[in-house]
């Protein structure tokens, strides 16, 4: 398997183990630092994948758009979410807005989990 894929793989299951662990102020900074990380990953592998169709995508949205033109991802409102809670934790912090990404986390994991499933079905 592709080392980026491997290296989204090993990201989303960490923040799968982190989103099993009792809530905690910690746990929620942990929650959404693996977010962080594994949205990267997830949209640096769909530009990878993209790239070799022969795709250019140059950004998160670019890559999910394309993704969604190859059925690579479901057509689902989450995945801009995802992206708006990605660049709202990644320029600035707040209290509230933390409090709120860390409540929306649980509910991407899926996505991200078929993306992978999806990636490597595709890269075989």
């Amino acid at each position: 398997m592709n080392l980026l894929y491997k290296s989204f793989e090993n990201s989303l299951k960490r923040l799968e183990e982190i989103l099993r662990e009792r809530k905690s102020m910690m746990v929620r900074d942990a929650t959404i630092l693996r977010f962080q990380l594994t949205f990267e990953l997830a949209w640096k592998s769909m530009q990878h994948f993209l790239r070799d169709e022969k795709i250019v995508c140059q950004s998160p949205r670019s890559c999910m758009s394309e993704a969604f033109s190859v059925g690579l991802i479901m057509d689902d409102s989450r995945w801009t979410a995802m992206a708006d809670d990605r660049n709202l934790v990644v320029h600035t912090y707040d209290e509230e807005i933390a409090v709120d990404i860390a409540r929306h986390v649980p509910s991407y994991v899926p996505l991200l989990r078929t993306l992978l499933v999806e990636l490597k079905k595709r890269s075989r």
